[in-house]
């Protein structure tokens, strides 16, 4: 059983984004997308995985026999940040451990489209970053509200779970809540926020219809949010919004959404062609044709108005990958797996 410290050194050495540490299995590292087993290491036993666990949880190991899974961010080696879900499956504790870069990158690093340099300027309204689980939207979210934090004098307020990257004040003032932790959960940080005088908000995630509800209102009130959502495209997110709302209340959240929402951005990871891996984007920016889409109902016809508001800095995600692909950054196999229109793609890509 190797220590946890060098498990998570092989990782960061190799480009690791997670580790799994599972009974039955050596323990494995997320390599640009695929699990690899670690070099000379047995498989874990049950009483390996418990230690690992304990290790890692320290006196909060105990809520897992009570609830099954546990969720926390932990600091290893003073300067390692990991993201960890501890869980119990069959009997015996597995561990998912996701490691965060070791500091806030800057935004204009992260090769995001050129619009999103803009979103840290709006003073009001909702941004939401979409994307499936490890398409890189904490670390998107970070860099943006760190470029507030070195170009403005405002105070920010996150409500987390867990916390994943620790902000460093520098012309504004942070206050970074922990759910379960600092607040017993997102409805009710989310009840007090707007006492706490804040500029702007991050939701870690936009959970359900208390969450949405009080962030549309914060947006019309003046504030500035940031969310995330677990949806594939930008015009997806925002029928998941809506649709979250009984039947007879969809229209007003419709009305809302659309005098609130500033921009989506959906990002998801692919393999480079060499190594490593690169975000693929669709950028969002509402405009008041996208606005009017959204208060009729018209979401299918969002894709189509994208793609010929580029002027405004929208970016569908086909084209975005057509991009990468001419760019030779992808293959043109790449680009087709993850396209929406794959048969556009391809015609393009050629």
């Amino acid at each position: 059983m190797l220590p946890l410290t060098e498990l998570i050194e092989w990782a960061r050495q190799n480009r690791g984004s997670d580790i799994h540490l599972v009974r039955g299995l050596p323990p494995r590292v997320r390599v640009d997308g695929s699990l690899k087993s670690v070099p000379d290491t047995t498989p874990l036993t049950e009483q390996d995985c418990e230690t690992y666990a304990r290790l890692i949880a320290g006196q909060d190991y105990e809520k897992i026999s009570r609830i099954g899974e546990l969720d926390l961010a932990v600091t290893f080696q003073g300067d390692v940040r990991c993201r960890v879900n501890l869980f119990r499956q069959q009997g015996a504790v597995s561990a998912a451990i996701r490691l965060l870069a070791e500091k806030i990158p800057e935004l204009d690093a992260l090769g995001l489209p050129p619009a999103v340099q803009g979103l840290p300027d709006l003073n009001r309204g909702i941004v939401l970053v979409t994307g499936e689980t490890g398409s890189g939207k904490s670390t998107t979210l970070a860099a943006l509200l760190d470029k507030i934090n070195h170009t403005s004098d405002q105070h920010i307020i996150t409500l987390e779970d867990p916390i994943e990257y620790i902000y460093t004040p520098d012309r504004c003032t942070i206050n970074q809540r922990e759910i379960g932790t600092d607040t017993e959960s997102y409805a009710d940080g989310l009840r007090a926020i707007l006492r706490e005088d804040p500029d702007v908000i991050l939701i870690g995630e936009m959970r359900d219809l208390d969450t949405i509800e009080t962030a549309l209102t914060a947006a019309e009130t003046g504030h500035l949010v940031f969310a995330t959502l677990h949806t594939n495209s930008a015009p997806e997110a925002v029928d998941r919004m809506v649709d979250v709302f009984p039947e007879g209340r969809q229209k007003q959240i419709r009305l809302q959404l659309s005098t609130t929402l500033m921009a989506v951005l959906s990002q998801q990871l692919l393999p480079r062609k060499d190594s490593g891996r690169v975000a693929a984007c669709e950028l969002m920016i509402v405009t008041p044709a996208i606005r009017n889409l959204i208060r009729e109902g018209k979401t299918p016809q969002i894709a189509s108005s994208m793609a010929t508001s580029a002027a405004e800095g929208s970016l569908t995600m086909d084209n975005c990958l057509i991009s990468l692909c001419r760019s030779r950054v992808i293959t043109a196999e790449t680009a087709r797996r993850a396209a929406r229109d794959p048969e556009y793609v391809r015609k393009n890509t050629f």
